[in-house]
């Protein structure tokens, strides 16, 4: 468990830094979406970290996602309740004037900063190699699939939402560096896998996603984001997603500035916020 003050001292720097990127580039920070990879992180970290008021959280794995949305769930749901149990306490006790209350003026309920909030939302996203067999067991906890790099991945997501009363958004992950280690559809391969793609109701295409390869200077990477955004914006152009393809999740603690400056919207942070890991989270 990272220490409390440390911990929100990185969120804080990383969030200035995503927005210092976003400034350079001439885009406004606040349309960056920070998703905050949990893999290496403790549950309190992940708490620690809604009660700052974080939305977006990643994961690489199919049950540790199911397990920390439960938890997550779990923790607002407990907020829910004690914020009805306050309300329900403060219409039962008449507020004291300040004659009794120490001239202090309308005696308050407890402070509720650094807590959850019962309306707070919280947006899971599937940024790992995703396997068909395991694709309907997270369904239901996600709002982004970042890993859809085959046209049978995505047509096993559209066989759980047959109904058409559900719909799920989706990247195509894209392997721009051409390392043989890297999941991702080739280059050649994406602008009519993205076509396929978006012919289906449920799967909804909203823009592309690639990794880097890893590298000390975040600079090597550089190439390999200029490649994906040339693409995305070839495949924006084919008209696809119908006004919905506006996504583009590029960069994680060693290069997510870089990635921002070559048009990442999204941006995958572990270690960087959470602290470094024997191995990397991101």
């Amino acid at each position: 468990m990272v220490d409390p003050q440390e911990l929100a001292d990185r969120y804080s720097e990383v969030k200035g830094r995503v927005a210092d990127a976003a400034l350079r580039a001439g885009r406004d920070p606040d349309r960056t979406i920070l998703v905050a990879v949990t893999k290496y992180a403790e549950p309190e970290d992940i708490r620690r970290l809604m009660e700052m008021g974080h939305a977006d959280f990643g994961e690489n794995r199919v049950q540790q996602l199911v397990q920390r949305a439960a938890m997550a769930k779990e923790w607002l749901e407990r907020a829910r309740v004690l914020e009805e149990t306050r309300a329900l306490r403060e219409a039962r006790v008449p507020a004291r004037s300040s004659e009794t209350d120490g001239g202090g003026g309308v005696a308050t309920g407890p402070e509720t900063t650094g807590e959850l909030t019962p309306d707070q939302a919280i947006r899971w996203h599937m940024i790992g190699h995703l396997q068909r067999n395991k694709a309907k067991k997270v369904l239901p906890e996600i709002r982004l699939v970042h890993s859809v790099d085959s046209l049978r991945l995505a047509e096993e997501l559209q066989s759980f939402l047959v109904n058409g009363e559900q719909q799920i958004d989706v990247l195509l992950q894209v392997n721009c560096s051409g390392e043989e280690s890297k999941y991702g559809c080739h280059v050649p391969a994406a602008m009519p896998l993205a076509e396929q793609i978006d012919q289906m109701y449920s799967v909804r295409l909203r823009g592309v996603m690639t990794m880097a390869p890893y590298s000390d200077n975040p600079e090597d990477a550089r190439p390999v984001f200029a490649r994906c955004r040339e693409l995305f914006d070839e495949i924006k152009k084919l008209g696809v997603g119908d006004g919905r393809f506006n996504l583009l999740s590029m960069g994680m603690s060693g290069d997510y500035e870089v990635a921002i400056e070559e048009g990442a919207n999204v941006v995958r942070v572990g270690s960087a916020i959470f602290g470094q890991r024997e191995v990397e989270g991101g």
